[in-house]
């Protein structure tokens, strides 16, 4: 079988590459891969930004997937061929100190499917049955293939932010996990706007405006005059910066209001700003990684139920087979959420 790998430390060098079929352990099932999404976290491999130098190449890349089982090992219990699951991609060692307390997506020795090992953009992977997630009969196998980057809007909206019925929120990033943390904080009840940038105008910021929000561009608008007029002048309740730019945390200060709360999704690598007026204004500044259990049942509910709109928000344009057009569009904000037909490559 054929499998889109990294296989040289630099921007691009994305090849198909022949793979063998894996076969099982007796604590994992064999998942034939149906669709595969494309992430930040994937474009990053492919530029290689510094995050992926651990990787041994070549690497089968994609960790965002809906899939069928269609063998299991003979210690396998929850799950039985030709059920439909997605996975959790980040796999805790079970033994560390965050492992036995329940927080597993901060593993001290945590591998990622696509990362540290082959992943989804190849038609079989072998998955630990604890890994495994089941998807119901009423959440449509493509768009299954979006519960993993739904389960972190979730988990940063329902886990760790403050948001209520009624609040004002911006999202700071059009991107994938931008929208989706938006319609995540949609459904609680919150009024939400997307910023975005230049680079956003022609695809990302529209998208928005079709999934219902009201968007702000920040290389055109005046960020004060938007705020007075939609907050009072009060400020932001809540501002969840998934830009993963220098830029965004020192914009939070900003947008957010006295007594406010910042969410960081994005990871921005190094910024440089004054702290005191996060001190001064007693704002609540939360990180939000991954996800767990709990937030991908809560991703397939919203989906299942359309406060997530996957319909919208899946780009159907593109192939792995030509996947450097995927990765650039990508790269160059042409698009939002390709999801791959992964049958092609079988």
């Amino acid at each position: 079988m054929r499998g889109l790998a990294k296989t040289s430390r630099s921007h691009g060098g994305m090849e198909l590459v022949e793979r063998d079929r894996p076969k099982p352990s007796s604590d994992e099932a064999l998942v034939e891969v149906d669709y595969a999404g494309l992430c930040g976290s994937d474009a990053g491999i492919y530029e290689f930004e510094s995050a992926f130098e651990r990787m041994n190449l070549p690497t089968v890349i994609g960790h965002e997937y809906s899939g069928r089982v269609v063998e299991v090992g003979e210690d396998v219990t929850k799950f039985a061929v030709g059920d439909r699951v997605v996975e959790r991609p980040i796999r805790g060692c079970g033994d560390c100190y965050q492992c036995e307390i329940g927080e597993p997506n901060v593993c001290q020795n945590a591998v990622i499917t696509g990362v540290d090992h082959d992943g989804a953009y190849e038609p079989y992977i072998a998955v630990p049955e604890d890994a495994l997630h089941p998807v119901p009969d009423s959440v449509e196998q493509q768009h299954a293939a979006m519960v993993e980057p739904t389960s972190i809007g979730t988990r940063a909206v329902i886990q760790n932010s403050r948001v209520r019925a009624g609040d004002r929120v911006l999202v700071e990033g059009p991107g994938p996990i931008g929208q989706l943390t938006a319609q995540v904080a949609r459904a609680q009840g919150a009024e939400v706007v997307i910023s975005g940038i230049g680079l956003d105008a022609d695809y990302r910021l529209p998208l928005a405006e079709q999934l219902g929000f009201d968007t702000i561009n920040v290389a055109e608008d005046d960020l004060e005059q938007v705020r007075q007029e939609r907050t009072d002048g009060i400020g932001y309740d809540v501002v969840f910066d998934t830009t993963g730019h220098p830029s965004g945390l020192p914009s939070a200060i900003e947008e957010v209001r006295k007594g406010g709360q910042i969410v960081l999704i994005g990871q921005t690598g190094e910024t440089t700003m004054p702290y005191s007026p996060l001190v001064r204004a007693e704002i609540d500044l939360q990180c939000s990684y991954a996800s767990m259990y709990e937030d991908f049942e809560n991703a397939l509910r919203l989906i299942d139920t359309g406060d997530v709109d996957a319909e919208t928000f899946i780009d159907e344009r593109f192939s792995l087979l030509d996947a450097d057009k995927a990765f650039e569009t990508f790269v160059d904000g042409g698009t939002c959420k390709p999801v791959f037909d992964v049958s092609e490559l079988r």
